[in-house]
């Protein structure tokens, strides 16, 4: 046999031997922790890019403010990107390895409008955010069945951190009156 081909054939049988992490966690609390924690990270790395692509597109009045605020919220999003993929591997699972993987698990919707006004931006960002956080609590719940305490605490903070966000994009979008309320 060829030795290009035999090294080739090697490379692909390591890649199908699963990664090995130690854990005191069952084989299927790991496949059902690390599945809603993926889910997870590709709807966070999505709600990522739609937020950026809001603040990079944002005009009008009151683009400084709506500028700054949708770069605030994409940093805490991307922020928690590897703490997510980390905590899966910790579990002794496999986590997104592309785009693809991303585009296969998402939830979050994609905005490829030309333009979106700003309150129609900050409004989709408001519903996706809470969506965010329902999802959370859902997995949230699967870490709760397998006793997984640490993850479980992670997603607390998380949800808190989604739920301002949430609160901010209501009140930016918001439509005062002649209380100030």
């Amino acid at each position: 046999m060829n030795k290009s081909i035999e090294v080739t054939q090697e490379l692909e049988r390591r890649q199908e031997v699963p990664l090995i992490t130690p854990t005191d966690l069952t084989a299927e609390a790991t496949k059902n922790i690390a599945g809603a924690m993926n889910a997870i990270l590709a709807d966070v790395f999505a709600l990522y890019l739609k937020t950026k692509n809001f603040h990079w597109h944002m005009s009008g009045p009151h683009f400084r403010d709506y500028h700054l605020l949708l770069d605030e919220q994409g940093e805490q999003l991307f922020a928690m990107t590897d703490p997510i993929a980390e905590r899966i591997r910790k579990l002794g699972g496999t986590t997104l390895r592309s785009v693809g993987d991303i585009v296969r698990l998402k939830r979050v919707s994609d905005n490829d409008a030309t333009y979106v006004e700003p309150e129609d931006m900050l409004a989709e960002l408001l519903e996706d955010s809470k969506t965010m956080a329902a999802r959370l609590r859902q997995a949230h719940s699967v870490c709760e069945e397998y006793e997984d305490i640490a993850t479980a605490s992670l997603i607390e903070v998380w949800i808190d951190e989604t739920e301002r966000r949430t609160w901010f994009l209501f009140e930016a979008g918001r439509q005062g009156d002649s209380t100030g309320h």
